[in-house]
């Protein structure tokens, strides 16, 4: 397919799917989801205007950091008359998710460190849970692999 001009005020489908490396199924999602917008024309074909790049863009470096659509939903909701992302915007997103991102972290490293000798209490190893969990005292803190969790 074609690439449409530099100026081209709005991007059929595929190219907006070529151009930003999503599938059109996803964009079509991501339209039910409220997070882009497009027009329909008189044939009834979707069009999108094209800053819809940079919306969509937000969108998927804000998913591959592990922001849930949910929270991308509110975030885009917040931009003035619903407008594309700037860079201030990321900037001032990225710094209310940074401590989420945090804990994130911090649970992946520990699942990591903790991966091999232990699912976490859950409890696969009875033989290292009688040292580290003697009379199964984690489960005063509720169900599932409690010692993972980094907020204990």
């Amino acid at each position: 397919m074609p690439m449409p001009d530099w100026n081209v005020r709005e991007l059929t489908p595929g190219q907006l799917s070529e151009r930003s490396g999503v599938a059109v199924s996803a964009l079509h999602f991501y339209e039910k989801q409220g997070l882009i917008v497009s027009r329909r024309t008189s044939g009834n074909q979707r069009r999108y205007p094209r800053e819809t790049l940079r919306r969509v863009a937000f969108i998927r470096i804000s998913q591959k950091v592990g922001i849930p659509l949910a929270e991308i939903r509110q975030a885009l909701a917040e931009l003035p008359e619903g407008r594309t992302p700037t860079k201030r915007d990321w900037a001032k997103l990225s710094a209310r998710w940074h401590a989420d991102l945090d804990h994130r972290i911090a649970q992946l490293v520990r699942l990591r460190d903790d991966l091999t000798g232990c699912i976490g209490c859950g409890c696969l190893s009875m033989t290292s849970c009688a040292l580290a969990n003697p009379n199964d005292e984690l489960a005063k803190s509720g169900p599932g692999a409690r010692r993972l969790d980094v907020d204990l």
